[in-house]
């Protein structure tokens, strides 16, 4: 039996003009009959084309958690228009007529399950390392390194006051190399450094624009000289036994291009089996230094409290074949999790999901994993910020007795009296959120839950909270999305 409803079929399309035109097909009757199997584990039909071909369109529902969308149009974009209509159609009421499956959707799925089996049975293999390939790649990220420790070097000799967006230009140029010599991380840290010293709009800072920026660059030198001399030890241990397993205490593999497969992680015992998660924050930002398109979520995890998150890449030139990830008001539950080395909120991914709605015994478990007091999140919060290489900017859900204002800042406190100063940050592109406390009714400013980000105000040398999310007994009220 197909259980979906409006929610499920905006978040499996690929962005709203799918879900525009699917509805639309429907408004304009270009489907000719709407058909169903008899276990309603598929729906189908035939759609007129915008000339004389017809084309026929499903939405496949055998293994509910990994729906299969199939249509013979010529649409590269994934579920198409005709697919997203057809389940529009479904969720609308119309009238689906029980029929014959068609024999070619019957060999596509019983070629699926071969592939599930061939799958599994190549994975329970024992895997080959390719020792000569993989010494030569270190070897190439070993030389990659020293690249990008000279040009660390040369920005710090010639002084801060000396890079103009010119320079920083220059500087990306050199910086492709660092992409030929397998480390994206690397690159992506030098974009990150050099992106401060121009706008938004590619133009140059002004005098007090550059100074406000001088802590930031610091800070993110240190971090590319810390990925080197890391990264170095790293690498020449690996080269010393290629079989050695990558890293998972931390996130160096990932910074130097390893990247994870899902089986790595499993392997590893990172992987939680049958997990249900809520997301409590979502944001969507355009990476300009990056040329990408970045979606980021927290979520909970229902079974132990962890922050974890989800990070949806899509670099410019292929983003419109990409699905872009959007937020989630359901609890998503899953199969197999897979976790990323990481910090305090590692990234997470999983392959196929089902919904359900959120019910009162879900806010209450959010509720209860939230820390009550704030000295002990502190310490850990402060403990990854030392290390050079960890995320600057880790989650954490805090139980506190009221938010309010003193003197020219805003304050969180918790039952024991301890505080802290709420502020902005311009991570991630995120939307400023402390203003919107002012509007929200007084009872969510008293004895509720909130998801913060914390991080280093550079500047002022203080610890810092930005406010995302307030959790109530009844209502997960977003601050950002």
């Amino acid at each position: 039996m197909i259980d979906i409803d409006t929610a499920f079929i905006d978040s499996v399309a690929a962005n709203a003009n799918a879900i525009k035109n699917g509805k639309a097909l429907i408004v304009k009757k270009k489907f000719l009959k709407y058909s169903k199997s008899a276990d309603e584990t598929l729906i189908f039909s035939e759609c007129k084309g915008s000339g004389a071909t017809h084309y026929y369109s499903s939405a496949d529902f055998i293994v509910p958690e990994k729906p299969v969308f199939r249509c013979s149009c010529p649409s590269r974009q994934f579920p198409c228009k005709h697919c997203i209509g057809l389940m529009y159609a479904y969720v609308g009421g119309n009238a689906f007529k029980t029929d014959e499956v068609p024999e070619d959707i019957t060999r596509k799925r019983e070629k699926a399950a071969k592939r599930v089996w061939k799958k599994k049975e190549t994975s329970d293999k024992p895997r080959k390392v390719n020792k000569s390939a993989l010494k030569k790649k270190m070897k190439a990220q070993l030389d990659g390194l020293d690249l990008l420790e000279t040009m660390t070097l040369d920005l710090i000799r010639g002084g801060l006051g000396s890079i103009s967006m010119k320079t920083a230009r220059l500087i990306e140029e050199q910086a492709k190399q660092l992409g030929n010599a397998y480390l994206p991380g690397a690159q992506y840290a030098l974009h990150d450094f050099t992106s401060l010293f121009y706008d938004d709009n590619h133009e140059e800072l002004d005098v007090n624009a550059r100074e406000a920026v001088y802590s930031e660059a610091i800070d993110r030198l240190i971090r590319i000289q810390s990925l080197c001399k890391h990264g170095r030890q790293y690498l020449n241990r690996r080269i010393d036994d290629p079989e050695l397993t990558p890293e998972t205490g931390s996130g160096i593999a990932a910074l130097l291009g390893h990247a994870w497969q899902l089986r790595e992680l499993k392997e590893l015992g990172l992987m939680q089996a049958d997990i249900e998660l809520v997301q409590l924050s979502f944001n969507a930002y355009d990476n300009t230094a990056r040329k990408q398109f970045i979606e980021t979520g927290a979520w909970i995890n229902l079974a132990d409290g962890h922050i974890q998150q989800t990070h949806n890449i899509r670099p410019y030139r292929s983003a419109q074949f990409i699905k872009k990830e959007d937020s989630v008001f359901k609890v998503v539950k899953v199969n197999e999790l897979y976790i990323y080395p990481g910090d305090m909120n590692p990234r997470i991914r999983w392959d196929g999901q089902l919904l359900r709605k959120v019910e009162k015994k879900d806010m209450k478990a959010i509720r209860s994993f939230a820390q009550k007091e704030f000295l002990p999140v502190i310490k850990s919060v402060k403990n990854q910020l030392k290390a050079p290489l960890a995320d600057k900017y880790p989650l954490a859900l805090l139980w506190y007795e009221n938010i309010g204002q003193v003197g020219d800042q805003i304050v969180i406190t918790d039952a024991s009296g301890k505080r802290l100063v709420l502020g902005e940050t311009a991570v991630f592109n995120e939307p400023e959120s402390c203003g919107l406390l002012n509007l929200l009714n007084s009872k969510y400013l008293k004895k509720q839950v909130l998801l913060g980000r914390f991080y280093h105000d550079l500047d002022r040398q203080i610890l810092r909270l930005k406010p995302l999310t307030i959790v109530s007994e009844s209502e997960i009220v977003r601050l950002i999305y």
